[in-house]
Protein backbone atom coordinates (compact mmCIF):
# COMPACT_ATOMS: atom_id res chain seq x y z
CA UNK A 1 0.00 0.00 0.00
CA UNK A 2 1.12 3.41 -1.36
CA UNK A 3 -0.62 6.36 1.50
CA UNK A 4 1.03 10.17 1.33
CA UNK A 5 -0.28 11.76 4.90
CA UNK A 6 -0.12 15.76 5.99
CA UNK A 7 0.15 17.41 8.78
CA UNK A 8 -0.25 21.48 9.00
CA UNK A 9 -2.22 21.14 12.16
CA UNK A 10 0.58 23.19 14.43
CA UNK A 11 3.42 24.77 14.06
CA UNK A 12 5.08 21.68 12.59
CA UNK A 13 4.48 21.03 8.57
CA UNK A 14 5.31 17.23 7.62
CA UNK A 15 4.69 15.09 4.66
CA UNK A 16 4.73 11.32 4.99
CA UNK A 17 5.08 8.56 2.50
CA UNK A 18 4.08 4.65 3.70
CA UNK A 19 5.21 2.54 1.20
CA UNK A 20 4.22 -1.43 2.50
CA UNK A 21 5.75 -0.66 5.97
CA UNK A 22 8.04 1.38 5.56
CA UNK A 23 7.75 5.24 6.10
CA UNK A 24 9.62 8.46 4.89
CA UNK A 25 9.01 11.77 6.09
CA UNK A 26 9.76 15.21 6.19
CA UNK A 27 9.08 17.70 9.14
CA UNK A 28 10.01 21.24 9.58
CA UNK A 29 8.71 23.76 12.87
CA UNK A 30 8.02 26.33 10.80
CA UNK A 31 4.80 28.46 12.08
CA UNK A 32 4.07 30.53 8.92
CA UNK A 33 5.68 28.02 6.02
CA UNK A 34 2.84 25.88 5.73
CA UNK A 35 2.05 27.05 2.33
CA UNK A 36 5.56 27.23 1.56
CA UNK A 37 6.67 23.90 2.34
CA UNK A 38 4.10 21.53 2.28
CA UNK A 39 3.97 20.74 -1.68
CA UNK A 40 7.89 21.00 -2.17
CA UNK A 41 7.89 18.21 0.36
CA UNK A 42 5.11 16.21 -1.19
CA UNK A 43 7.12 16.42 -4.81
CA UNK A 44 10.49 15.11 -2.96
CA UNK A 45 9.06 12.34 -0.71
CA UNK A 46 7.68 10.76 -4.20
CA UNK A 47 10.69 11.43 -6.55
CA UNK A 48 12.76 10.06 -3.64
CA UNK A 49 10.70 7.28 -3.88
CA UNK A 50 10.23 7.25 -7.60
CA UNK A 51 6.61 7.47 -7.61
CA UNK A 52 4.35 9.70 -9.48
CA UNK A 53 0.93 10.61 -8.02
CA UNK A 54 -1.11 7.97 -10.01
CA UNK A 55 1.34 5.65 -7.67
CA UNK A 56 -1.15 6.49 -4.56
CA UNK A 57 -3.40 4.12 -3.16
CA UNK A 58 -4.48 6.29 -0.54
CA UNK A 59 -4.02 9.85 1.07
CA UNK A 60 -4.38 10.70 4.84
CA UNK A 61 -4.28 14.14 6.79
CA UNK A 62 -4.21 15.71 10.22
CA UNK A 63 -8.27 16.70 10.19
CA UNK A 64 -7.66 18.72 13.75
CA UNK A 65 -8.31 19.97 16.46
CA UNK A 66 -5.80 22.84 15.50
CA UNK A 67 -4.77 25.68 14.02
CA UNK A 68 -7.35 27.11 11.74
CA UNK A 69 -5.29 28.48 8.92
CA UNK A 70 -3.18 25.09 9.07
CA UNK A 71 -6.08 22.95 8.93
CA UNK A 72 -7.78 24.70 5.73
CA UNK A 73 -4.00 24.12 4.06
CA UNK A 74 -3.71 20.58 4.63
CA UNK A 75 -7.29 20.03 3.52
CA UNK A 76 -6.91 22.23 0.85
CA UNK A 77 -4.13 20.45 -1.14
CA UNK A 78 -5.63 16.61 0.12
CA UNK A 79 -8.84 17.68 -1.10
CA UNK A 80 -7.61 18.58 -4.42
CA UNK A 81 -5.34 15.55 -4.78
CA UNK A 82 -7.95 13.41 -3.98
CA UNK A 83 -10.15 14.76 -6.58
CA UNK A 84 -7.06 14.58 -8.95
CA UNK A 85 -6.39 11.17 -8.39
CA UNK A 86 -9.37 9.45 -7.34
CA UNK A 87 -8.15 8.59 -4.12
CA UNK A 88 -9.83 8.18 -0.90
CA UNK A 89 -9.06 9.87 2.14
CA UNK A 90 -7.97 8.99 6.06
CA UNK A 91 -8.71 11.75 8.01
CA UNK A 92 -7.19 11.72 11.69
CA UNK A 93 -7.17 13.28 14.85
CA UNK A 94 -4.33 15.60 15.59
CA UNK A 95 -4.60 14.71 19.42
CA UNK A 96 -5.07 11.01 18.19
CA UNK A 97 -1.45 11.41 16.26
CA UNK A 98 0.45 13.14 19.33
CA UNK A 99 -0.95 10.54 21.59
CA UNK A 100 0.68 7.87 19.50
CA UNK A 101 3.91 9.90 19.13
CA UNK A 102 3.82 9.69 22.64
CA UNK A 103 3.55 6.39 22.96
CA UNK A 104 6.64 5.60 20.93
CA UNK A 105 8.76 8.28 21.76
CA UNK A 106 7.97 7.05 25.75
CA UNK A 107 7.75 3.39 24.87
CA UNK A 108 4.05 3.20 26.65
CA UNK A 109 3.03 -0.29 27.44
CA UNK A 110 -0.09 -1.71 27.27
CA UNK A 111 -3.18 0.32 29.32
CA UNK A 112 -0.72 3.33 29.80
CA UNK A 113 -2.92 6.65 29.61
CA UNK A 114 -2.06 9.68 27.99
CA UNK A 115 -4.03 13.24 28.59
CA UNK A 116 -3.28 14.97 25.17
CA UNK A 117 -3.75 19.12 25.63
CA UNK A 118 -2.92 21.46 22.44
CA UNK A 119 -3.23 24.89 22.95
CA UNK A 120 -6.35 26.44 21.55
CA UNK A 121 -5.97 30.48 21.98
CA UNK A 122 -8.17 32.45 23.12
CA UNK A 123 -7.37 30.86 26.62
CA UNK A 124 -8.60 27.36 26.06
CA UNK A 125 -7.17 24.26 25.04
CA UNK A 126 -8.08 21.28 22.91
CA UNK A 127 -8.55 18.45 25.35
CA UNK A 128 -8.40 14.50 24.80
CA UNK A 129 -7.51 11.29 26.99
CA UNK A 130 -6.45 8.12 25.26
CA UNK A 131 -5.24 4.36 26.68
CA UNK A 132 -2.14 2.78 24.64
CA UNK A 133 -4.29 -0.28 23.35
CA UNK A 134 -1.86 -2.88 21.03
CA UNK A 135 0.56 -0.09 20.32
CA UNK A 136 -2.21 2.38 19.28
CA UNK A 137 -3.86 5.51 20.91
CA UNK A 138 -7.81 4.55 22.45
CA UNK A 139 -9.97 7.76 22.76
CA UNK A 140 -11.67 7.94 26.10
CA UNK A 141 -14.55 9.91 26.08
CA UNK A 142 -14.56 12.57 23.55
CA UNK A 143 -12.17 15.71 21.99
CA UNK A 144 -13.03 18.72 23.31
CA UNK A 145 -11.86 22.53 23.81
CA UNK A 146 -12.43 23.91 27.43
CA UNK A 147 -10.34 26.83 29.63
CA UNK A 148 -7.58 24.83 31.06
CA UNK A 149 -8.86 24.98 34.47
CA UNK A 150 -11.73 22.42 33.10
CA UNK A 151 -10.07 20.00 32.04
CA UNK A 152 -10.69 16.56 33.05
CA UNK A 153 -9.71 13.05 33.85
CA UNK A 154 -11.48 10.21 33.89
CA UNK A 155 -12.37 8.87 37.39
CA UNK A 156 -11.27 5.54 37.08
CA UNK A 157 -7.75 3.99 36.57
CA UNK A 158 -4.92 4.81 38.54
CA UNK A 159 -4.43 7.22 40.90
CA UNK A 160 -1.24 8.90 39.13
CA UNK A 161 -0.62 7.15 35.87
CA UNK A 162 -1.17 9.82 33.36
CA UNK A 163 1.35 11.07 30.63
CA UNK A 164 0.67 14.67 29.87
CA UNK A 165 1.54 15.37 26.24
CA UNK A 166 1.28 18.33 23.73
CA UNK A 167 1.77 21.78 23.53
CA UNK A 168 -1.44 22.95 25.62
CA UNK A 169 0.47 21.45 29.29
CA UNK A 170 2.67 24.99 29.46
CA UNK A 171 -0.33 25.79 30.84
CA UNK A 172 -0.50 23.17 33.52
CA UNK A 173 -0.23 25.56 36.22
CA UNK A 174 -4.07 27.17 35.43
CA UNK A 175 -4.78 22.94 35.78
CA UNK A 176 -7.15 21.67 38.62
CA UNK A 177 -5.23 19.98 41.22
CA UNK A 178 -7.24 16.84 40.98
CA UNK A 179 -6.03 16.78 37.45
CA UNK A 180 -1.83 17.83 38.24
CA UNK A 181 -1.83 15.73 40.82
CA UNK A 182 -2.32 12.46 38.56
CA UNK A 183 0.33 13.34 35.92
CA UNK A 184 3.51 11.63 36.85
CA UNK A 185 5.56 13.25 33.58
CA UNK A 186 4.67 16.40 31.40
CA UNK A 187 6.30 16.78 27.90
CA UNK A 188 5.16 19.97 25.96
CA UNK A 189 7.29 19.41 23.26
CA UNK A 190 5.68 17.12 21.10
CA UNK A 191 3.14 17.99 17.95
CA UNK A 192 1.62 16.43 15.26
CA UNK A 193 3.87 14.75 12.79
CA UNK A 194 3.02 13.13 8.99
CA UNK A 195 4.69 9.84 10.14
CA UNK A 196 2.33 9.85 12.88
CA UNK A 197 -0.86 10.14 10.86
CA UNK A 198 0.58 8.08 8.25
CA UNK A 199 0.56 4.77 10.86
CA UNK A 200 -2.70 5.85 11.97
CA UNK A 201 -4.38 6.21 8.69
CA UNK A 202 -3.10 2.92 7.70
CA UNK A 203 -4.75 1.52 10.27
CA UNK A 204 -7.94 2.95 9.65
CA UNK A 205 -8.05 2.27 6.05
CA UNK A 206 -7.91 -1.25 7.15
CA UNK A 207 -10.92 -0.48 9.13
CA UNK A 208 -13.12 1.45 6.78
CA UNK A 209 -12.26 4.88 7.68
CA UNK A 210 -11.63 6.27 4.03
CA UNK A 211 -13.68 8.88 2.99
CA UNK A 212 -14.21 10.56 -0.62
CA UNK A 213 -12.81 13.70 -1.11
CA UNK A 214 -15.71 16.01 -0.58
CA UNK A 215 -16.26 14.07 2.95
CA UNK A 216 -12.53 15.29 3.98
CA UNK A 217 -13.29 18.39 6.46
CA UNK A 218 -11.30 19.60 9.40
CA UNK A 219 -12.58 19.43 12.55
CA UNK A 220 -12.39 22.63 14.68
CA UNK A 221 -13.99 21.71 17.44
CA UNK A 222 -15.02 24.87 18.72
CA UNK A 223 -18.88 26.31 17.38
CA UNK A 224 -19.95 28.59 15.57
CA UNK A 225 -20.27 31.33 18.37
CA UNK A 226 -16.64 30.57 19.34
CA UNK A 227 -15.41 31.07 16.23
CA UNK A 228 -16.94 34.96 15.92
CA UNK A 229 -14.68 35.43 18.73
CA UNK A 230 -11.82 35.76 16.85
CA UNK A 231 -10.42 39.49 15.96
CA UNK A 232 -11.69 40.90 13.05
CA UNK A 233 -15.16 38.64 12.61
CA UNK A 234 -18.83 39.16 13.58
Amino acid sequence: MKLLALDTSSEGCSAALWLDGRITERFELAPRGHTRLLMPMIRELLAEQGLAPTDLDALAFARGPGSFTGLRIATGVVQGLAWGLSLPVVPVSSLAAVAFGAIEQHQLAEGDLIAVAFDARMGEVYWATFQCSEGLPSLIGEERVCPPSAVSLPKSGPSADWLGVGQGWAFVGDMPEDVVSRVWRTDDSLVPRAAQVARLAEQGYRHGAAVSAEMAQPVYIRDEVAWKKLPGRE
